[in-house]
């Protein structure tokens, strides 16, 4: 299968190429920056550096990838806004133009032979508050959401299936020295996740693998939560949970706690 990964040089974007690269897929990425070292010397995997709002390079980098791997069978979204100046412009171009620009360029470029799936990678972040992230993170991934139901709709019927996958935060090669030096932030996730740790990036490119892969051939427009159950849990319970602190007010936990 021939995929391809945009914004898979680094992050979770690379963890992602690694994981399609070791099913034995053929991959074309295209990243604003070159690959990492170790990601430079995987199987099967070309890169091409190009920053996709530079739109003057777009059609020789698209002839050149086609030309050498082939009609496409998966393609993956993993790109997000890392500019200066104003984020609301940038992150909107950036997440859900380009996103919308490749996927028109790209219907007619997929292998009508072949299982095909288009896999957007969004957030929690699309419909919870993630306090560090600005608005323009929040209102683009909410947009990514509609888009993948959108696209599941209108390219259902060209054999096409589009699906998203929403993360919490996780431990990426980027940030893993920060939590394994940061003890205290590492516990208080796996207190208030239910399935007791932090998500890592691998969790997120085996969700996508499972997309883009033909055991997912009836599966579209769907949103898949990769957060260990984050998510399920109201704020105060999340707060007495890291507190400690027993709810009383609650006959069942009250009931226990004195039985």
């Amino acid at each position: 299968m021939h995929s391809l990964v945009i914004g898979g040089t680094r992050g979770l974007g690379g963890v992602i190429v690694r994981s399609l690269s070791e099913q034995g897929h053929v991959l074309s990425v295209i990243g604003r920056r070159p690959p990492t070292e170790s990601n430079e010397v995987l199987a099967n995997v070309h890169y091409w550096t190009l920053d996709l709002l530079d739109r003057s390079r777009v059609p020789q980098v698209w002839d050149e990838i086609l030309s050498q791997n082939g009609k496409l069978s998966n393609l993956v979204f993993s790109q997000r806004y890392r500019g200066e100046g104003d984020d609301w412009t940038g992150e909107i171009e950036t997440t859900l133009t380009v996103t919308k620009e490749v996927i028109d360029r790209c219907i007619d470029d997929f292998d009508e032979t072949s299982e095909n799936s288009i896999a957007v990678v969004s957030s929690i972040a699309s419909r919870l508050i993630a306090g560090e992230q600005p608005l323009s993170f929040h209102v683009a991934k909410a947009g990514l959401n509609q888009m993948v139901r959108y696209y599941a709709v209108h390219l259902g019927p060209k054999g096409i299936r589009v699906n998203s996958v929403s993360p919490c935060r996780v431990i990426k090669p980027e940030n893993e020295e920060f939590y394994v030096k940061n003890q205290q932030i590492t516990d208080i996730y796996k207190r208030i996740t239910p399935l007791g740790r932090m998500g890592t990036a691998e969790d997120v490119a085996n969700v996508v693998s499972f997309i883009c892969s033909p055991k997912a051939g009836f599966i579209t427009g769907q949103d898949f939560v990769v957060d260990g159950g984050f998510s399920l849990s109201l704020p105060d319970t999340l707060a007495r949970e890291m507190e400690s602190i027993p709810d009383l007010s609650n006959p069942y936990e009250a009931n226990r706690r004195s039985a």
